[in-house]
């Protein structure tokens, strides 16, 4: 079978082959040659730790170790892109999938692990269960405001995609996170939430 390419974004195309995903870093002209693929090496590397560690604790594609780092080879997750069908499901179902989204955002922040795209865009159903991909802007850190930056990015995906029921989905979310996380910590990251929601407005 041929090598399909499935998606393409500014730092990566995404193929298919034999149900395995190649995630193939886009080489920059305006780099130095040798300086381009150092840099493509070292993201390569980062996100393929950090696959590594969110898959030994929340659904994730489990990443091929390559010697080179030049790609990232995992398995395809065969399932509906929540950006998609979110919203075509009943509520009650939208409200059971926000719970395992925000549990699995805390098992995350738990671990220092700090997604950095966090939309529906990048996540999988697959059989009930929700798969998180592409940590291509993740990165480790213990910091409250990384949490809350992270957590304040998905909020605002699901208002832009999901807004008829996003005030009730992202509550689902909140407690949900607050419960795994426990809510002295939770607190802290839901209070800096705020500040960096009126640092944003303060920009406008």
């Amino acid at each position: 079978m041929k090598s399909k390419l499935i998606s393409q974004g500014a730092e990566a195309k995404i193929y298919l082959k034999d149900n395995l995903v190649t995630k193939d870093r886009i080489s920059k002209s305006y780099r130095h040659p040798e300086l381009d693929k150092q840099i493509r090496k070292r993201r390569t590397k980062s996100e393929t730790k950090l696959l590594t560690k969110a898959a030994q604790i929340i659904n994730s594609p489990i990443p091929e170790i390559s010697k080179d780092f030049d790609k990232i080879k995992m398995p395809f997750i065969k399932g509906k892109k929540l950006s998609e069908h979110l919203n075509k499901f009943p509520l009650k179902q939208q409200k059971e999938i926000c719970k395992e989204i925000g549990t699995s955002i805390a098992k995350l922040h738990k671990a220092e692990i700090i997604h950095g795209d966090l939309t529906t865009s990048n996540m999988i159903l697959k059989k009930d269960k929700i798969y998180f991909i592409d940590f291509g802007l993740g990165f480790i850190s213990r910091k409250i405001e990384d949490k809350a930056v992270d957590l304040h990015l998905f909020k605002q995906a699901l208002e832009a995609k999901h807004f008829e029921n996003y005030k009730i989905l992202i509550k689902e979310v909140f407690k949900e996170y607050e419960k795994e996380l426990g809510k002295t910590e939770a607190n802290k990251i839901f209070e800096r939430i705020v500040s960096v929601e009126r640092r944003g407005r303060y920009r406008h």
